[in-house]
């Protein structure tokens, strides 16, 4: 029994090894890719118009999802974002990933956390200087069960990736218990070497995994671990198995003891020898290993999951081949189309235009020329007016907090529009207050947040051409005020109320689009949230939760 414990547990540890050497290959591997990945997006096109200031400052999402990464920031020397895929509204802000300076120009990739709008996750991010060193790309890719689970599995095995602040992430999705690896975690970073141990999540022995951990150092010190364990239920149910046998061997007589034990040896030792010389074999990289399955019993089973196991893994690498020359394949087309759409299309317009012109009088092409410079000019303004109105989008001003009555400033945002909401000869529109008794003063900026309050509420008499009902309301509650806005309009469609916040996206005729843009930012800077929701002809409503203290988290 001794011997095929040990047996089935060289089995183990040599699976767990050859899991762990996978899933730190596969690691690197994505980690190069990431680099590889935010090396382009420091090279493209788009990146140098974000730096040069002649693309909009939310171009850095399309160029994150063309690379494939989940996180992209380009931001200047001084660590100012100038655009950011995964948090647009943080333009002009400082980037706030906890990486030291020289993170920065670091070669490899590295486990960050990344603060999200909704709270933080942790990634594998890579950073390059960019416009010769007078900027910087930094970018990423989620660590998420899915990405754990890409890098390699193996039926019957757990990978898990423990994080420093604690958290540790499942392969399987599931959501273990951190304290109870916290010793072999510790023996992993204390000793900068893999450490072996076994974890009981529940008072069963069958709940038991023996684990490989193994310490992701950077700048020596550990940035994480990565584990792999395998269950040992079958162990321990091998044991019992025989134990039982042993017991009935020993009260049948030594010659018949003799008998089974010759018997058992046979039976047990041979295969698990050969599983032992198969799982090393695989861990040797020879992943066509097979072993003979010879018994139905648990041996049997084990070989035959152990063959499932190196097939799978064949089968996981064959895919994982064919679809990086997929990915491979679909960028390069990406690219190709990328670089070639910008020339073709003015080239096009250019020459269709002169071919048509130089058929024609001399006087009718010079009327022509005049027109197209004309047309021109008109295009070159208009793009200067959109760059201005951008560019005072970009200098609002920090907000001075003080102590302000959010009452208040709702009933003098009102009486601003009393003469408009009841003047003759217009569809009359119906104002209505029904703002709360209780205290309502809290730590703000009180002509911001009147600037954001007008441009809501002249958004919603501008949604009511035929006259309706405008309600603003307060609440308070959990440390929080609630103000909303809500109109009787010709309403938004889910995708309009998707894009409403974009700068520069507008649903009305003569908007600018930066009305809704500027209240958002407002109400980010106050720590706060903002929503709407809205259907064709039923109305809208614009809600505003904002903290009564800055120090409370919005």
């Amino acid at each position: 029994m001794f011997s095929a414990r040990r047996s089935f547990e060289r089995i183990d540890a040599q699976r767990r090894e050859g899991l762990l050497d996978q899933l730190r290959r596969e690691l690197d591997a994505q980690g190069a890719e990431i680099g590889r990945a935010v090396d382009r997006a420091a090279a493209s096109a788009t990146v140098q118009q974000l730096l040069a200031g002649t693309a909009d400052y939310d171009r850095a999402q399309a160029e994150a999802e063309s690379q494939g990464l989940d996180f992209l920031d380009v931001v200047q020397t001084d660590l100012t974002i100038v655009s950011s895929a995964h948090w647009p509204a943080r333009f002009g802000y400082k980037n706030d990933w906890p990486l030291a300076p020289e993170d920065w120009t670091a070669p490899d990739a590295f486990l960050a956390r990344i603060p999200l709008p909704e709270g933080s996750a942790i990634a594998l991010i890579a950073a390059r200087p960019a416009a010769g060193g007078k900027a910087y790309v930094a970018g990423g890719r989620r660590i998420t069960p899915e990405f754990l689970k890409s890098l390699g599995q193996a039926p019957g095995m757990h990978a898990l990736l423990w994080i420093p602040s604690g958290e540790v992430i499942d392969a399987q999705g599931g959501a273990p218990e951190a304290g109870k690896l916290q010793k072999l975690v510790e023996d992993a970073r204390n000793s900068r070497r893999e450490a072996m141990g076994s974890v009981q999540w529940t008072p069963s022995r069958s709940s038991a995994e023996a684990f490989l951990a193994f310490p992701l150092i950077r700048r020596a010190q550990p940035a994480g671990v990565l584990l792999t364990g395998t269950s040992l239920a079958e162990q321990l149910a091998l044991e019992r198995e025989i134990l039982w046998i042993g017991v009935a061997v020993a009260a049948a007589g030594i010659l018949l003891g003799a008998l089974l034990g010759w018997w058992t040896t046979e039976r047990i030792t041979r295969p698990v020898e050969q599983l032992v010389k198969g799982a090393r074999s695989v861990a040797a990289g020879d992943w066509s290993a097979r072993v003979d399955v010879a018994s139905k019993d648990e041996i049997g089973e084990l070989a035959g999951a152990f063959n499932k196991m190196t097939a799978q893994l064949v089968e996981q690498r064959d895919r994982a081949i064919q679809a990086e020359r997929v990915a491979a394949w679909r960028e390069l087309a990406r690219r190709l189309a990328h670089e070639l759409k910008n020339p073709l299309f003015p080239l096009q317009i250019t020459i269709e235009n002169v071919q048509r012109a130089r058929k024609l009088p001399p006087h009718e092409f010079d009327e022509v020329f005049a027109e197209s410079a004309t047309t021109l000019l008109a295009e070159v303004s208009n793009l200067k007016a959109i760059i201005g109105r951008f560019s005072d989008f970009a200098k609002m001003p920090a907000p001075r907090f003080e102590r302000v009555d959010l009452n208040e400033i709702i009933r003098s945002v009102m009486k601003l529009y009393d003469a408009q909401l009841h003047a003759e000869g217009k569809p009359r529109i119906e104002p209505r207050l029904d703002l709360t008794g209780a205290d309502t003063k809290l730590e703000a900026d009180g002509e911001q947040l009147r600037r954001a309050l007008n441009n809501l509420v002249l958004n919603a008499i501008d949604a009511m051409p035929g006259g309706g009902s405008l309600c603003i309301s307060s609440a308070k509650q959990d440390g929080r005020i609630r103000v909303s806005v809500s109109d009787t309009g010709q309403g938004l469609t889910a995708e309009e109320c998707a894009r409403l916040f974009t700068p520069y996206y507008t649903t009305k005729q003569h908007g600018t689009g930066l009305g809704l843009a500027i209240v958002q930012s407002v109400v980010s800077d106050h720590r706060g949230k903002i929503s709407v929701t809205s259907a064709p002809a039923q109305g809208a409503t614009f809600v505003i939760d904002l903290p009564v203290a800055q120090g409370e988290l919005g």
